[in-house]
């Protein structure tokens, strides 16, 4: 079967080498075996993206030689598909409102002797807010107080549920470790977890081409297809890009950028000659 992979970076900065690795390797995979690149920008986090590295990004991949199939998909122009999906969860009873402010929940990790950790390595939400009444959740809304909207892993667990990792074969999924995992922050209308399995089962994403850190989130995202009769498609997570000291390169620890490289007169055979060898 012909592939449909994807590229779908956050515009909260500009592309660095790690970001043209992961590109390369969905493109290369496409157009290798006669399939499709998308290119999706998933710009749902109104406080961190700005158009300026949306536009940044098209550039630097369009300098690379990088072309995609279609549109390209912004996610912030379709936020009534991501509510709609979100009302489905809800009509099944799987999600409630969490009014717990970021305080609120350390003071309750402090207070647990042993407070359980996802794969993050942060704590786990106690759940706090999922034994609140329909009563004292309606109260709470209507006089205006600001709610997440979480999933509530206890009845949206389904054991047994496994993916396909190329090379590796089946492998087990574990989604209970996000515990009640947000899916619609208070400052945003829906999260990462929720638009990026939407989007991929939207768009026919048949082979999802990511890095090795993101290998975790997808027994979540197993699971949420699951929930919504998504389609299942294959995984193939690569190895991530370092710096000399050994550090994955990250936006956060300002590692080198494709525009700075750019600018300097690197060819752009010079960067994907490396990715191929």
């Amino acid at each position: 079967m012909n592939p449909t992979t994807r590229f779908a970076p956050s515009p909260t900065g500009h592309l660095h080498l790690g970001h043209a690795y992961s590109a390369w390797c969905g493109w290369h995979r496409a157009r290798q075996e006669r399939g499709r690149f998308l290119l999706r920008l998933e710009d749902i986090d109104p406080g961190r993206c700005r158009p300026e590295f949306a536009a940044s990004i098209e550039q630097d991949l369009a300098w690379l030689g990088l072309d995609w199939d279609g549109e390209v998909r912004v996610q912030s122009r379709h936020l009534p598909e991501y509510q709609a999906t979100l009302d489905r969860l809800a009509g099944m009873g799987l999600l409630y409102p969490c009014f717990c402010t970021r305080g609120d929940i350390q003071r309750e990790v402090t207070a647990s002797a042993a407070a359980p950790h996802g794969p993050d390595g942060a704590p786990l939400y106690p759940g706090t807010c999922r034994s609140l009444s329909p009563s004292e959740r309606t109260e709470r809304m209507a006089a205006g107080e600001r709610f997440a909207l979480r999933l509530d892993m206890q009845a949206a667990h389904r054991p047994g549920l496994t993916y396909h990792e190329e090379g590796r074969g089946r492998l087990p999924c574990h989604p209970e470790r996000f515990g009640d995992v947000v899916l619609a922050r208070k400052d945003a209308p829906a999260s990462y977890h929720l638009c990026v399995t939407h989007d991929d089962a939207l768009q026919g994403v048949t082979l999802v081409i990511r890095g090795v850190d993101l290998q975790p989130a997808t027994d979540l995202h197993r699971l949420l297809q699951t929930l919504l009769g998504w389609p299942e498609p294959a995984y193939a997570h690569h190895r991530l890009l370092t710096d000399d000291r050994g550090r994955r390169l990250a936006k956060r620890d300002l590692a080198a950028t494709l525009r700075s490289m750019r600018q300097a007169g690197i060819a752009p055979a010079a960067i994907l000659g490396r990715f191929a060898a």
